[in-house]
């Protein structure tokens, strides 16, 4: 009898534990399987909703944004892409945030940019563009929170141009309006000194690597910052008066919409007026004809091809002041052709006593070459202090 209750007992006691073991492994393995179907919810959430929750965090900017601040030669055709080919051109703006992307089309892969960060440019980032669009992570030099930033056309028309695209920063950034334009304003017209060609090249290297072709150093851009001047640069490399080095000369170019080549593109001249015209051409010219021979010419014949070239661009630009610059390669290494600039700028100013145009000379050092960086700014300190003294432009920025 007793056995028999302790079998029972035994036999309860083993289905009881028996049914708990398995209430504990069901447990564990329904834990298991619930762990892992949330684990799976939450990467296919992550997966799925990666790119909108970037999104989330982000805002695109368009070009035609009116706190984008453009100068420059630009054509606003498509306002969602302007197209930036002149050299110097720019756009300017000013945010809040600490995330910045921008987005570009350009032709071929040659262009270069100066990124500058709250107007310091030193040492500003140097954007190489790709060709095609690409978008360029620029947050990294991001320091405060709030950015200024200018994109600055280093390279000409030779390397093409590029569209802006537009902006992409926080979700929660402002727009912030930049610094204004300055009042004054400068229209330069010349071909490869006026560029900067090979301005950061070694003093011993070729002249022709678009990295260091750096207009921001021209001394065209020089003398425009030094005068708190906004400017645009109507300049190609080889280009001349009466002859280049390809088959179109500055009377066909000085009036197109976009640099890149000889095309049928057409600037409106009404858009933008300057109050300060300097010309810096004839040097492919001298060389072309006392060199090479690629066209006999007398010295009437030039200086009358320079004097109507002036005359026509006076007729675009009737109130500016006219600067007629030469150098600093070896065009001013003689009084020749000087001379034929004092001929037609006398030729101007008999028939309008009244005319307001003058004429600089920057000096040929012997340097074989195109000007490096210290001689543009030899030349470009020479020229603003010529441009102060005709002008009486005082140190206020103002055209008074």
């Amino acid at each position: 009898m007793y056995a028999n209750n302790f079998y029972d007992a035994f036999i309860t006691g083993l289905q009881t534990g028996l049914r708990k073991t398995l209430r504990l492994v069901a447990s564990s393995i329904f834990f298991v399987l619930l762990s892992q179907s949330a684990f799976s919810k939450v990467a296919l959430a992550d997966t799925t909703l990666s790119q909108p929750a970037q999104h989330a965090l982000t805002q695109f900017i368009p070009a035609s944004h009116p706190a984008l601040l453009y100068s420059g030669r630009i054509d606003t055709t498509d306002t969602n892409r302007p197209y930036l080919s002149w050299p110097g051109s720019s756009v300017s703006f000013k945010f809040t945030g600490a995330k910045l992307v921008l987005r570009l089309t350009d032709d071929k892969g040659l262009n270069y940019y100066n990124v500058i960060f709250n107007h310091q440019d030193a040492y500003p980032y140097v954007l190489a563009a790709q060709k095609g669009t690409h978008e360029y992570d620029l947050s990294h030099m991001i320091e405060k929170p709030v950015t200024e930033v200018t994109l600055f056309k280093r390279t000409e028309g030779e390397e093409g141009g590029s569209y802006i695209g537009g902006l992409i920063l926080q979700a929660r950034a402002k727009l912030l309006t930049p610094t204004p334009l300055p009042q004054r304003r400068i229209a330069f017209y010349g071909d490869s000194v006026t560029v900067g060609m090979g301005n950061e090249a070694a003093h011993n290297a070729p002249d022709n690597n678009p990295a260091e072709k750096n207009h921001y150093l021209s001394y065209a851009a020089i003398a425009a910052r030094d005068l708190n001047a906004e400017f645009h640069s109507i300049a190609k490399s080889g280009i001349g008066v009466l002859v280049s080095w390809f088959d179109f000369t500055m009377p066909a170019y000085f009036d197109q919409l976009r640099a890149e080549s000889n095309n049928d593109s057409k600037w409106d001249f009404s858009q933008w007026q300057p109050h300060v015209v300097v010309v810096n051409l004839l040097q492919n010219d001298s060389w072309l004809i006392d060199n090479e021979k690629r066209l006999t010419a007398t010295p009437a014949e030039i200086s009358q091809a320079y004097y109507e070239f002036i005359q026509t661009l006076r007729s675009k630009h009737p109130d500016a002041h006219f600067i007629c610059a030469l150098g600093s390669m070896d065009i001013t290494r003689d009084n020749q052709w000087p001379g034929y600039v004092t001929q037609a700028i006398k030729q101007i100013k008999q028939q309008d006593a009244g005319a307001k145009i003058d004429q600089i000379e920057f000096d040929y050092t012997g340097y074989g070459a195109h000007p490096r960086v210290e001689q543009h700014l030899k030349n470009a300190k020479k020229l603003s202090a010529f441009i102060r003294q005709k002008t009486a432009w005082s140190d206020d920025g103002s055209t008074q």
